[in-house]
This record gives structure tokens, sequence and C-alpha cells, in this order.
């Protein structure tokens, strides 16, 4: 039993309601509010990743993560297209985030511990789960990365991709040279041009590189080794719990679009004649959870009406239907042998 007067425990019970009444209503976080304000949402993304964030000719970017950014866009301002992308390398892609010139960082980043407590930042959903490895050409005549002794290896300073070279040929014995450099580019060009035997970094990247910038793909091998675990995701600052949420839930939304079958093409049949409660929630003619978000009721709909559910913007970007033909791999849905397991929209 308290041992507060009965005058004083009623006086903080009002309180406490009045607190929780404006906490569960406010919803207009700084960032949010400055994305509304401004009419885009500004996203930190790669110099130029294939698959993942990379401009064309004309200066149009595609990519997974330039999908995801999308998909944040769409929800909030109900247009896929308010996007301003800021191409941003390694060493500068957190201090940006920290300083506010991007709303968020979608830039093929692993979510680990010291990233997600030290930094001031959140991850936010993962969107793809990757794995380091290593491109080699088919010259040097070696199948794994175990026959890599004394080999010279090209990566990419500021990254999980040095460390995790350096710990695993350490584990295994192997004595190598690592040679960084401060820029993607540089790194890469400086293994095509015959200065490392080897190049790492994630395989998705990998995949990239040998279709894009390798004189002929067919001189190059991806080795069978994974030597790390690379789960990328979204992040943003702390400190706007709003904003978190919704970075957090619209990939969600994706991924449940595509367990519950809802498609870019299908959407507007199912939004005038779906009885489904999942798929009613997604298409803005059920519960309305928007305002949980801050956002319209219809939040989720223009997200997936804009890009797609997650399996159409994996296929479109790294998947049968792009250059880089990965296998879905860990990124099949939960109930199809994969990883991805969408938290309940509901």
């Amino acid at each position: 039993m308290s041992s507060l007067p009965l005058p004083t425990l009623g006086a903080t019970l009002v309180a406490a309601t009045l607190s929780l009444m404006a906490a569960t209503s406010a919803h207009a976080g700084a960032t949010l509010d400055a994305v509304k304000k401004r009419g885009t949402v500004k996203c930190g993304v790669t110099n130029g990743v294939a698959g993942f964030s990379a401009p064309d000719t004309q200066g149009k970017w595609t990519g997974l993560d330039v999908d995801t950014c999308r998909a944040i866009a769409a929800a909030v301002l109900g247009d896929g297209n308010k996007v301003e992308f800021v191409p941003l390398n390694s060493q500068q892609r957190f201090s940006a985030l920290q300083a506010g010139e991007v709303d968020v960082l979608a830039r093929n980043t692993t979510a680990n511990l010291t990233r997600d407590a030290s930094l001031g930042l959140h991850a936010t959903t993962i969107n793809y789960y990757d794995g380091q490895g290593f491109l080699v050409p088919k010259k040097l005549k070696v199948s794994s990365a175990k026959q890599l002794k004394g080999a010279t290896i090209c990566t990419q300073s500021g990254t999980t991709n040095e460390k995790n070279a350096t710990d695993y040929f350490r584990a295994q014995g192997i004595p190598v040279k690592t040679v960084v450099f401060e820029s993607f580019e540089a790194s890469f060009k400086a293994f095509f041009s015959g200065r490392c035997q080897a190049f790492t970094t994630d395989v998705s990247a990998l995949a990239g590189l040998r279709n894009k910038e390798a004189p002929n793909p067919d001189d190059y091998l991806i080795l069978p080794e994974l030597i790390s675990k690379e789960p990328l995701a979204p992040f943003v600052r702390r400190g706007d719990d709003d904003w978190f949420a919704i970075v957090k839930w619209v990939p969600n939304a994706l991924i449940e679009a595509e367990e519950v079958g809802i498609t870019q093409a299908n959407i507007d049949q199912l939004r005038g004649s779906s009885k489904d409660p999942a798929q009613q929630r997604l298409l803005g003619t059920g519960d309305d959870l928007g305002k949980l978000l801050g956002l319209s009721k219809d939040w989720s709909y223009h997200a997936i009406k804009a890009v797609g559910n997650y399996g159409e913007v994996f296929e479109r970007n790294v998947g049968p239907n792009s250059v880089l033909k990965l296998p879905r791999g860990n990124n099949r849905l939960w109930n199809k042998g994969g990883l991805l397991y969408a938290l309940p929209v509901k």
C-alpha cells in the first residue's frame, strides 16, 4: 500500500495520466517536424554500390537502400520521390547523421553493439542479411580463403571489413598483408589494377563490383567462405523516439506485405476488396495505426505502393531481375527458410 496521503496520490495519478496522454498523442518529434516542414527526407547513401545505392548516368538513384528511403518518404510525405540523396563515404556516414546533415542513414551499414551503443545512434530494422567474403582473380588458382597465405588484400579503412579480415586470418594462423584505402573506389580500383591478390567486403558488394567494375567479370571468383555476419540496417539518431519508430516500422511493413501477399501490382485492387484484417491494416482500410506513428492512416499503403513489398525490392535490385543476380538465401521470409521475420503491424 502507498504511504502517500490520498490527495497527493490522486494528484500523482492525474499527472501521470495526463503525461501518458500527451506522450501518446504528440508524436511530433523534431526530425518528423523538420521533414514535414522541408518536404523531403534527407537520406545518407553510398557514393555508389550497385544494388544498394548508386546513381545512373542521368543521376537517378536506385538500389535496395534507395528503395528503403523512398518507402520512408512515401509513408511520411505521401510521395516516394520526395527524397534528397546525400552520398557519404565510410568515414563521413556516422558524423553526418550525428550532425543532422541527414535524417536517416541507409548505406549498407552493419548493425553491431559498438555502433548501436557508442555513437549516439540507433540501428532500426535489418533490411539485408549479408556476410563478408573475398574476391580473387581466377588466375590466382585458389578456391578457398585459407589458401591466401602471404597474399596482399585490399579493403577500405574505417569499415568492419578491415577488422574482420585481420581477425579471421589471425585466428587461422595465416599471414597476409592488408592494404587499406580511404575510399571504396580507390580500394577496388587498386585490386582490379593488380595491386592486391584479393579484395574483401560484403559479398553483395563483391557481386556488384565483379559485374560492374571488373575488366572481364568471368575472370574473377568469389570464394565460398563467409567470415562474418553483416546484418545491414538503416540508422537514425538517438533521442528522437518518434522518428526511430517510423524508420523501424516502414521496412517492417514491406516485409509483412510480402508475407500477406500484397504487391505493387495488386495493392489497389486489394484495397477495395480485401477482408483480411492483416492486409487491411497495411492497406489503410483497417485499424488506424498511423496515428500511433504521427502519420496518416494509409502510411503503409503509400510505402508499398511506392516500391513494392520486400520481395519485389530484393528481386529488382539485387536478385534475379538485377545485374547482381544474387539468391535470396538468408533474405527469404522466415516461413520459406530465411531470416526475415516482420514484427506484426497490428
